[in-house]
């Protein structure tokens, strides 16, 4: 992960950072990702994704229960970065989590469409949500956080887990303020979405 801005301390086991961005692997050493993720069928998702990616932005997202993995995701054709049929990105997975003023933005041939929920009083919520992404950024707290720890052993959402020897953190909450992601797949065991809104043109 990298962070910048001053890194404070907010109590034992919490730490917060005003500016947070996605653990990402060096551009040089992606190909070597490449062949191990495929290697060990490190999947996040059970789908081919469509390789179109779509942003996401909330006013502020908490979340009991934190992974961040390293994921290998396949499209059916070579519509990927690169003209490629896979792409490595970082799997964000949250057991319970509560979203405000939840944007995507994604284009649709040639025009954006965008999904809005959660703007009034009720928030979005979703559990097992995971976000395969290549971008995070926003403000961020975590509380009792692991960075580097090995990602076979990560037990904050229950049934997500990565290779022996693959890199991973977790921590028991998050909270995010300002929330920007830019990703390529979602699934959730459940996503409630109040005051459901889809309309094209314009951004989030």
């Amino acid at each position: 992960m990298s962070a910048s801005g001053q890194t404070a301390h907010a109590g034992p086991g919490r730490v917060n950072w005003r500016r947070f961005a996605v653990i990402m692997v060096p551009a040089t050493a992606l190909a070597g990702v490449l062949v191990a993720l495929t290697a060990s069928s490190v999947l996040a998702v059970s789908f081919s994704i469509s390789g179109t990616p779509f942003t996401v932005t909330a006013n502020s997202l908490k979340g009991q229960g934190f992974e961040q993995l390293t994921v290998l995701d396949r499209s059916v054709i070579n519509d990927l970065p690169g003209n490629n049929n896979k792409i490595v990105l970082e799997d964000d997975a949250i057991r319970s989590a509560t979203i405000s003023h939840l944007c995507l933005s994604v284009a649709v041939a040639g025009v954006t469409m965008i999904i809005t929920a959660g703007d009034g009083s009720t928030p979005a919520t979703g559990s097992y949500l995971q976000v395969d992404a290549n971008r995070l950024s926003g403000n961020a707290a975590f509380s009792h956080i692991n960075i580097g720890q090995d990602a076979s052993t990560v037990t904050e959402v229950p049934g997500i887990t990565g290779p022996a020897g693959g890199f991973a953190m977790q921590a028991d909450t998050v909270s995010i303020d300002n929330l920007r992601e830019h990703a390529y797949a979602t699934t959730a065991g459940s996503f409630t979405l109040p005051g459901f809104g889809l309309h094209f043109g314009g951004s989030c």
